[in-house]
This record gives C-alpha cells, sequence and structure tokens, in this order.
C-alpha cells in the first residue's frame, strides 16, 4: 500500500472519529437540555407508601408526565420523610418543595377557614353534607390560599374519625378522665379541648403508639384505616362508634410552581388531580368499613351511640360553638357553614361525591 493510500485512510477515520464526536456531543447537549426543560414537582405527604392512596398519586403523576411530554417529572415523599404536615408547609414556602398532600391540621397553617371543614366536632351529621359544605366553601377556600401563594388543585375526605380508648368511653364525661391526643403545633385545637374538661396531649403521630403503650394516651381520634395500619387499636380495645369530624384533606401546590406551568398543561393536570382526589374519597370509605372489620376480629370492641348519649354529645359540641367561632374557624366562615347547612338540611339535593374541585 502507497503512502498517498494509507494517508488517504488514516484522514477517513479521523473524519469519522470527528462525526462521531460531534454525534455524541449533540446527543449529551440534547439530554442536557431536556433535562434542564424538565419541570420536578416534589410533592410531600404523611401517606404510607404501598397504600392504595400512593398508588393515586403515582398514577397522577404518570398522568401528568404524559400530559407533558415528559416535560413534568412528579417525585413524592410518601411516610412522612419530610417532616410533619407543619414542616412541609415551611418547606413549601422556601421552595423546597412544590406540592402536598395534607389534612386540614397541616392546611391551617396557611388559611385557619379551613378549619371549619374537619375543627368542628359534630357539627356534621353525615358525610353527604360535609362533602356539600366543602364544595360550597370550595371557590372562598381557593382564593384564601390563592391570596397566601398556594393553589387547591383537589379537595377530598378520609371518612369519619372516631374515638379510640384504652377504656370504654360512651359519654363526654368519660373521656374527661383520659389524656387524649392532639396534633403537635395544634395550639387552638388542644385549647378548646382543655375548655372542654379534656386533657389534650400534644405529640407528633411518629410518637403516638409508643405513648400509648407507655401510658402517656388513653385516647386518640382517628380513623379505622389509621388505627389498624399503625395497629393503635392494639392498645385502644374500645372504639365509640361517632361521627366526631370528617377526616378532609388537599392536594396543593405553590401558586409560583403553578404558574410557571403552561396553561393547556395545567387543564390536564387539575383533571388528573380531580380523578386522583376521587379515587381517594371512594377507596378511602371501602378501606375504613375493611379496616373495621378487620380489627374486631382481632378483639377491638365497637360501641355504638345510644339515642340518649347522641343527645349528650350534641349538646357538648353546640357548648363548644362559642370557643370555635373566632377562635378556630374565622366568624364569617363558621356562619357561612351554620347557613349552609340549615339550608341544606331543610332540602337535601341527591348525594353526590366532592373530591375535586
Amino acid at each position: 500500500m502507497g503512502i498517498a493510500a494509507r494517508h488517504a485512510r488514516t484522514m477517513a477515520r479521523k473524519i469519522i472519529a470527528v462525526k462521531m464526536l460531534v454525534a455524541l456531543a449533540l446527543l449529551v447537549a440534547g439530554f442536557v437540555s431536556n433535562l434542564s426543560a424538565q419541570t420536578r414537582i416534589r410533592l410531600a405527604t404523611l401517606i404510607p407508601s404501598g397504600t392504595s392512596y400512593h398508588h393515586s398519586l403515582q398514577e397522577m403523576g404518570e398522568k401528568w408526565k404524559k400530559a407533558s411530554n415528559g416535560n413534568i417529572a412528579l417525585t413524592i415523599y410518601a411516610d412522612g420523610t419530610m417532616g410533619s404536615e407543619d414542616e412541609i408547609v415551611r418547606r413549601m414556602r422556601i421552595g423546597q418543595l412544590q406540592a402536598a398532600v395534607l389534612t386540614v391540621s397541616g392546611l391551617s397553617a396557611i388559611d385557619p377557614s379551613v378549619g371549619a371543614l374537619q375543627k368542628m366536632p359534630l357539627v356534621y351529621r353525615t358525610l353527604d353534607e360535609a362533602a356539600y359544605v366543602r364544595e360550597k366553601l370550595a371557590p372562598d377556600l381557593d382564593r384564601r390560599f390563592a391570596d397566601k401563594g398556594f393553589v387547591v388543585l383537589f379537595w377530598t375526605d378520609g371518612g369519619w374519625v372516631r374515638l379510640f380508648s384504652k377504656e370504654p368511653g360512651m359519654v363526654p364525661s368519660d373521656f374527661k378522665k383520659m389524656k387524649i391526643f392532639v396534633t403537635a403545633g395544634d395550639v387552638t385545637q388542644s385549647e378548646l379541648y382543655k375548655s372542654a374538661g379534656f386533657n389534650p396531649v400534644l405529640l407528633e403521630w411518629s410518637d403516638v403508639l409508643i405513648s400509648l403503650q407507655t401510658g402517656i394516651l388513653d385516647a386518640l381520634p382517628t380513623i379505622p384505616l389509621h388505627a389498624d395500619s399503625n395497629q393503635f387499636y392494639l392498645s385502644t380495645h374500645h372504639m365509640l362508634e361517632i361521627n366526631w369530624i370528617p377526616l378532609v384533606g388537599a392536594l396543593i401546590m405553590t401558586k409560583k410552581a403553578w404558574d410557571a406551568l403552561p396553561p393547556a398543561q395545567r387543564d390536564d393536570m387539575l383533571k388528573a388531580a380531580a380523578d386522583c382526589g376521587q379515587e381517594f374519597q371512594t377507596n378511602n370509605r371501602k378501606e375504613n368499613d375493611a379496616a373495621l372489620v378487620a380489627m374486631q376480629k382481632r378483639g377491638l370492641q365497637v360501641h355504638p351511640v345510644s339515642k340518649e348519649a347522641e343527645e349528650e354529645w350534641r349538646k357538648f359540641s353546640e357548648n363548644l360553638y362559642p370557643q370555635i367561632r373566632g377562635r378556630i374557624v374565622p366568624a364569617d366562615t363558621f356562619d357561612k357553614v351554620m347557613q349552609i347547612l340549615h339550608d341544606y338540611r331543610a332540602s337535601p339535593p341527591p348525594a353526590k361525591g366532592a373530591a375535586g374541585k
């Protein structure tokens, strides 16, 4: 082979190598560009991983990704890995998190008016009327949250909170002898319980089980599913079947993160979020029933509320209204709830779910 031929072959190899390097550089540049263009939404919640609610959030994330052609990636921090609900709200305010699924306990740190959905014991008689009030209040609550820098993507409920206790409790005076759980940081709720003659103990949910086992707590209000999954029923062998409060929650996002998304994507994301909220509500109702049956098979005693006891509880709750109105729930919101309930009970509309906005 001549010198000229060898030179031509060497040059050809160099050209191929250069083309390969250019192609690789373009590939890397495109990959980096895609990464920088991708919007990552970090969502925190106390919801346990592996549950139906966690799966619903994951499915919602996949819908968001598809609707945005892969430009939106949802990262879910479940199991309370980002701290308590108050801590999650704090992280959202400083930009560490963009979204969260929270109960009213955490949402109240943003605006106290949301307490009307959950922090009014025995005000609601059925889940249908609780959902109806939630639907009527949603526009005003959404506006209040927007004014504080947050967007509500769905409202939902987790069914009735019941009263679990170590010893049987039938009427208010029974529970006044017990140390009862209140979520850490919820000072107004603690003060309400004190004014009613209860002995509240403020704790994080992560400390409840050991506190029941060691005698720090005697009772707690929670939904059956939560009592079952966290094994609270092993220490609290009694449950009063009272409609104490509905457990209400919402999916929220910071307004800054929401406004940065293209309007077309927001419409699709809202629909996916509403579907997720409806799944939450439907699954929770079923799983609460299943959890209650499972705990009864393991020894939990469920105590129905007699008509006499129900009347005693009703009077007890009405005596709390002056403490709730203007202190826990803004007076105008409290009055609006009472008017909505009055109208609803006079002529209730057909029952329907109300998980979405």
